[in-house]
């Protein structure tokens, strides 16, 4: 098995128009993963999602699917939780036609709670969610609750670990910008990096651990608030640096799915991490060679 790698939505360099005609771009340029994206809302007909599934498929690219990123799974209010769940519900459905077999989920706001009663409300919002999922049938696609950026918001590492507690067939969306953002920097670098996947083997085991779903872009951050705005692997300012983790992912041989949400680049910078983590595959393969 080998880590996956590709953009979430369509990059800047794609000068076509049709979503259906993108995973074959995506393959000529040597990606292998695809984030199709429901941010503002499912709007995506059958014929359309069918054919984009197909597209993906002929081309050996591996599918998920955004959610809207209005979705707060914190919102206590009864008539909220249950447009929350139509929400996942309708993106499960496209899911479905697409055949995408993970759904991102944001994990929502805190709205002038503590952290843990916002989280004990995701943990009762996230059930009744993933009872719906089953009853509609959608029970194989695998729900991939979000590390999230804004320090006010629900979703850092531990807290989305916990949301996968409650199913095994949850996989957490681990975005190491938006970690980066809401630690205001700290959680980079190697050390940083070795900590986070090892929390994260020690939450849901070696198996889950190795095929967790991740998101991957430079993003500006303020000192008060966290994320600010997605960046590009050109821009310096600030990180985090992609190299730590792919080196350790080959270490580890794990074999995530990795969606680049760089600004506009993100083709680019998605083909970038790939050639990483085969390099750092490579020279582990030679350092445990026999000589």
């Amino acid at each position: 098995m080998s880590a996956r790698f590709g953009p979430a939505g369509q990059a800047d360099n794609y000068h076509g128009k049709s979503s259906v005609k993108y995973p074959a771009w995506l393959a000529e340029r040597g990606l292998d993963a695809f984030e199709y994206q429901c941010g503002k809302g499912v709007s995506v007909g059958e014929e359309t999602a069918r054919a984009v599934g197909e597209a993906a498929r002929a081309h050996g690219i591996q599918l998920s699917l955004h959610a809207p990123y209005f979705i707060n799974l914190a919102n206590p209010d009864p008539e909220s939780r249950k447009k929350t769940t139509g929400y996942v519900l309708a993106a499960c459905q496209v899911a479905e036609w697409m055949g995408a077999g993970r759904v991102t989920v944001h994990t929502g706001a805190l709205m002038k709670r503590s952290r843990r009663e916002a989280l004990d409300i995701a943990l009762d919002t996230l059930r009744e969610v993933i009872r719906a999922c089953d009853g509609e049938g959608y029970g194989h696609i695998t729900l991939c609750p979000e590390t999230m950026g804004k320090i006010n918001q629900l979703g850092d590492l531990d807290e989305v670990l916990e949301l996968c507690q409650i199913d095994e067939r949850l996989l957490p969306c681990i975005d190491f910008g938006h970690l980066y953002a809401r630690s205001l920097g700290a959680l980079e670098g190697e050390e940083a990096t070795v900590r986070m996947l090892d929390k994260v083997e020690a939450a849901l085991g070696p198996d889950r651990a190795s095929r967790f779903h991740s998101h991957f872009s430079k993003i500006a951050f303020t000192p008060n608030g966290g994320e600010k705005l997605h960046l590009t692997f050109d821009q310096e300012d600030f990180g985090p640096d992609p190299a730590p983790l792919m080196g350790e992912l080959a270490r580890r041989g794990w074999s995530p799915t990795v969606i680049c949400e760089s600004a506009g680049t993100q083709d680019v910078d998605a083909l970038f991490m790939k050639e990483l983590y085969l390099a750092a595959r490579e020279s582990q393969d030679m350092g445990s060679a026999p000589r």
